[in-house]
């Protein structure tokens, strides 16, 4: 990872920044947000607007939020450290871990019937897992396809912000009762896998998945505010999540911040899409990829492993699937997901399609949250909301946000 000694950011671009964040806040469509860009020694904070689209209190740099699916390239480095300890290794096979995964039947037909199967040519193997491609993943694009449904008719996801329910056994024995739809290997598909892990690092570790991100990442790292749920002293620094009406924009609320899903420890921590954190404990976590797996002098994960996760994974065949898709979704996902490759739990710019260059790495969530750092300019950007992507307005935030910044890098 490169992280020269750079200059920061134009105070001329740190202006017009503010000013566009300032404008989707003030026409009423975001409450509020809270932005964070940092370069080398430089970090600029913008909290704009209130917590509440009524008024409240004001949006602060400590406001806790949902990361929804800006959760992966997280909660990923957990098995990251697994792959350091030689306690996994990448093409192990998981039955031994994940006995629900072993001797796994492959849909004929990705739409077709659930009993129409082909025995799968091999095993499921952690890299198959940490690549999100080992047959099994959610496409909202075929909510009524046999798969998708059983998704939801079995209680493996909840339709509340595509959350696992039951507990991480349940959750397993649940997925194992499904065919593969994708030959292992064969296919990058979303989300499923993100959440395997977290059972996956629990099984191996012999210790709850929360327990072992806050020993070996949260807690090095100085991540107080991150965790999967938010504890009653800090309630009132979580804003309600709303999910605008697709059709007039009017402000519901998707969950509470007392007595919502965060309050309380859920049944399943989920990898895929659970963390609640900060903006600080989230630049945190990506300055340590910067800097290839240290933080305050100590080493946090290898530097081969961040290379690992921050570099494109994917095959050539998968790495056409996976950005064909991303085109045919465009308008579906709010010009989101446009970057090509993959990592482990991140995705990796391989084709310079926006303002941003190739081998920027991160992800964005469905709570109206975005994270992403550039080696190639020793940058850190986040801006987080609490307006889900129900509408285009927190993705069009988000859009301005990259655009906006990438014009503030000053290196004169």
């Amino acid at each position: 990872m490169r992280d020269d000694n750079r200059s920061g950011f134009s105070p001329a671009g740190l202006r017009r920044l503010r000013e566009v964040l300032t404008r989707h806040v003030e026409s009423g469509r975001i409450p509020g947000l809270v932005a964070l860009v940092a370069r080398g020694e430089e970090t600029h904070v913008e909290a704009i607007g209130t917590m509440r689209h009524d008024g409240g209190p004001p949006m602060r740099r400590d406001t806790v939020f949902r990361m929804a699916s800006t959760t992966k390239p997280v909660a990923v480095a957990a098995t990251m450290v697994l792959l350091d300890e030689c306690r996994l290794r990448l093409d192990d096979p998981v039955d031994r871990w994940l006995p629900e995964l072993a001797d796994r039947r492959v849909l004929q037909r990705v739409g077709g019937p659930l009993d129409d199967t082909v025995p799968a040519r091999r095993p499921i193997t952690v890299r198959d897992v940490l690549t999100s491609t080992f047959g099994l993943g959610l496409d909202m694009t075929a909510k009524d396809s046999p798969m998708m449904a059983a998704f939801f008719e079995r209680g493996i996801y909840g339709l509340e912000w595509m959350l696992p329910a039951p507990d991480p056994d349940e959750w397993m024995r649940r997925l194992g009762t499904l065919p593969l739809m994708h030959q292992p290997g064969e296919r990058w598909q979303y989300n499923v896998s993100d959440d395997v892990l977290g059972v996956l690092v629990a099984r191996v570790s012999g210790q709850p998945f929360e327990t072992f991100l806050r020993e070996r990442i949260f807690d090095p790292l100085g991540m107080k505010d991150t965790g999967f749920h938010v504890p009653a002293d800090r309630i009132h620094r979580l804003p309600p999540l709303y999910a605008p009406d697709p059709l007039t924009g009017e402000f519901t609320v998707a969950d509470r911040a007392e007595g919502g899903h965060h309050s309380r420890p859920p049944a399943f921590p989920s990898g895929g899409g659970g963390l609640d954190s900060t903006v600080d404990d989230y630049h945190a976590y990506f300055r340590m990829l910067l800097d290839g797996g240290t933080y305050g002098g100590e080493r946090i994960l290898s530097r081969p492993a961040v290379e690992l996760m921050t570099t494109n994974r994917l095959t050539p065949g998968q790495l056409a699937a996976r950005e064909s898709w991303a085109r045919e979704v465009v308008h579906l996902a709010h010009g989101q997901g446009q970057h090509g490759g993959w990592g482990f739990g991140m995705a990796v710019r391989t084709y310079r399609g926006d303002y941003a260059p190739i081998g920027q790495f991160g992800w964005d969530g469905g709570s109206g949250t975005t994270v992403y750092a550039d080696p190639e300019n020793g940058l850190v950007g986040i801006l987080l909301t609490q307006t889900g992507m129900s509408t285009p307005d927190s993705s069009r935030a988000i859009h301005d946000f990259w655009t906006t910044l990438y014009q503030a890098i000053d290196d004169d």
